[in-house]
């Protein structure tokens, strides 16, 4: 009977080993989550309806820290430029330097260095007889100086973008140096992760890699499984040795 004792009693100090591993692992997890994210994302508030459908009004928005070299076509991004009015602006970068961009084709596209893009993210619903509305309303055509970016607005009809500064210095193209981060995800509501372009994947540069937004919410939500699992298992593994302890002395 005293060896069967042991033996529980050793069964319930591996589970309050294993319990305290999992929330010790846990623990690291969620907070090493939510520390990385924190050192590389930052949270914007969007104002206007520039950016619809992407973004909307209101919307909070999740934008990762990055520096002018790691802006691509396609990035939503955040920036602030003088020019602009220096406020914090959220526009969709649509040429890098050396590109030409302008709209529209035969097809109403926009184009880039001559190439046509499709643009999934951009409203163009059906217009007149049947054909699509154009990626612009005004036909415009940029050339973009090295270390610029040229910006539009998902929402073409409204977005107040490098179409109105045509006409300053740059052809409406802002400095890299001016881009603060770019957007990764809606996280207010919960509409997800914004995902590249794949119609800008073609040109020169390719697209950026997707941020590591998805990883750190993995971390945290493993780690918080981790911490309710365990914690929850170290009393259940406990009662368990009791009741065979128990069952035992009976015997």
């Amino acid at each position: 009977m005293s060896g069967t004792q042991r033996n529980d009693d050793g069964r319930g100090r591996a589970g309050t080993m294993v319990s305290g591993l999992a929330v010790a692992v846990g623990c690291v997890l969620f907070l090493g989550g939510f520390l990385w994210a924190a050192v590389v994302y930052k949270p914007y508030a969007v104002p206007t309806a520039s950016m619809a459908p992407t973004v909307n009004a209101g919307d909070r928005v999740l934008a990762e820290r990055i520096d002018g070299g790691d802006v691509r076509r396609g990035d939503v991004v955040v920036f602030s430029d003088s020019v602009w009015g220096d406020t914090p602006m959220v526009k969709r970068v649509v040429g890098v330097g050396g590109d030409t961009v302008a709209c529209c084709d035969k097809e109403g596209r926009l184009t880039v260095g001559g190439t046509p893009v499709e643009e999934p993210y951009i409203d163009r619903g059906p217009a007149a007889a049947g054909t699509r509305a154009p990626a612009s309303p005004q036909d415009f055509s940029a050339k973009v100086p090295e270390g610029q970016i040229f910006l539009l607005g998902d929402e073409r009809s409204t977005s107040l973008d490098s179409r109105v500064h045509l006409e300053d210095a740059g052809q409406g193209s802002v400095p890299l140096s001016a881009v603060q981060a770019r957007v990764d995800a809606v996280a207010w509501p919960m509409n997800g992760m914004i995902g590249r372009p794949d119609s800008f994947a073609a040109l020169p540069g390719g697209i950026s890699a997707d941020g590591p937004l998805p990883l750190q919410v993995g971390a945290v939500l493993v780690g918080v499984v981790l911490i309710l699992g365990g914690a929850a298992y170290g009393p259940v593994a406990a009662r368990s040795a009791r009741r065979r302890r128990t069952a035992g002395t009976t015997r």
